[in-house]
């Protein structure tokens, strides 16, 4: 089998109208307009000499057009290879730029894409779910938790948090972080929550990095979170700052967890020899693709560290295959089950009309994955159409 073609396209949703940071943000007045006025993300096509189609996604947070013109200009690379020899293409693509200084950032999101669509390939050539090929089905079930209840007023969160136990979820995530100079606010809000759905229901709180390098307002945010029987604590501190998390997990009780901002085994690897965190939370659509994310997975078990992947404000094709490595990983814990999108009032159709997950069934708060080949998701060209730019 050979590749004979490799196509990038992106897609934009632009917001119908602007929407306040639904996350905690640095300067979230003066750079809300620019982070969040679309949903975004960028697909990679690849196509065989046996008539079969892979897709996969690279991660977009900014600049779009960025990863797909990357990918066009790779596509060399590909072309004529053939698609099981997917170690050597990652090594390629990596090497391209790794001593040029893009070990990290745009560059690797574009490689994740392109990974991303290769097993796709090889699983549907081999009529098998991605989950098989990336180690078998280890968790029949997994997990679930509802993903996230963001910054929009009790009376809203209130409405929110019913609706995802009206869905059957246990376990829920809570945005805090917006204004890191009162933390008190935070663990209010976490308080009135835990009160209303009482001590069953899990929490995890998610401060997008909202302490920024305040270690110490962290520290006392998390000691403060520990009587509210939080499950774990997720990204408190700026991404890069490894110390600051040793020293947090250091003192506290809770659970901490980070590594959506992380890219490659080489980025998480002193987050692990310094004993910083309980939980990774690689992005597959970041860090690499699966060919990279099974390699994070297997540090963090010689560490005795756990992983929840992250999907995020991703389109559904992450979280498709966020699916499956997490049916495959002997250390999995939960999957982030992404409920609510930036906006309130304007649904992210990349994530709810883009594919259709493969999920079998979902009840009580724990998902069966469906086993069909590949990834499972075939792409609605409706809205690639619609949508693409």
């Amino acid at each position: 089998m050979k590749i004979t073609e490799v196509e990038a396209f992106t897609l934009v949703v632009p917001m119908e109208k602007e929407i306040k940071a639904p996350i905690s943000f640095p300067h979230a007045d003066a750079l809300a307009g620019i982070v969040f006025k679309e949903y975004r993300t960028t697909l990679v096509r690849i196509t065989t000499d046996e008539g079969i189609t892979g897709v996969g996604e690279c991660m977009v947070r900014l600049a779009p057009t960025a990863t797909r013109d990357i990918v066009a200009y790779v596509k060399p690379i590909l072309i004529g290879a053939d698609p099981f020899d997917i170690e050597r293409i990652w090594d390629l693509l990596y090497s391209t730029m790794m001593n040029r200084g893009h070990y990290k950032g745009f560059y690797i999101e574009a490689i994740s894409g392109i990974d991303l669509a290769l097993w796709d390939i090889m699983g549907k050539a081999l009529k098998m779910p991605l989950y098989k090929l990336l180690g078998g089905q280890v968790n029949q079930k997994l997990w679930a938790y509802a993903s996230s209840l963001r910054f929009r007023g009790m009376d809203v969160l209130r409405q929110d948090m019913q609706s995802y136990l009206d869905k059957g979820f246990n376990a829920m995530k809570i945005k805090i972080g917006q204004n890191p100079f009162d933390y008190r606010s935070d663990v209010e809000v976490v308080r009135q929550i835990r009160q209303a759905v009482g001590n069953k229901i899990t929490l995890m709180v998610d401060a997008n990095c909202g302490y920024a390098d305040d270690v110490k307002t962290a520290l006392q945010a998390g000691k403060a979170l520990e009587d509210l029987d939080i499950y774990w604590f997720e990204e408190p501190l700026s991404p890069d700052n490894v110390e600051g998390y040793a020293y947090l997990r250091r003192n506290l009780n809770t659970r901490l967890a980070a590594g959506e901002a992380e890219f490659t085994r080489f980025g998480f690897l002193p987050f692990f020899t310094h004993e910083a965190l309980d939980v990774i939370q690689p992005n597959l659509c970041r860090t690499g693709g699966f060919t990279e994310a099974k390699k994070i997975a297997a540090m963090a078990s010689a560490f005795h560290v756990a992983c929840a992947p992250h999907t995020g404000s991703s389109s559904a094709i992450s979280m498709a295959a966020a699916l499956h490595l997490a049916v495959a990983l002997p250390n999995f814990l939960a999957y982030e089950y992404m409920q609510s999108d930036w906006s309130k009032d304007q649904k992210n159709p990349l994530r709810w009309d883009l594919v259709q997950l493969p999920i079998k069934s979902f009840k009580d708060s724990y998902i069966e994955v469906d086993d069909k080949p590949g990834l499972g998701i075939e792409l609605n060209e409706e809205i690639v159409r619609k949508y693409r730019v």
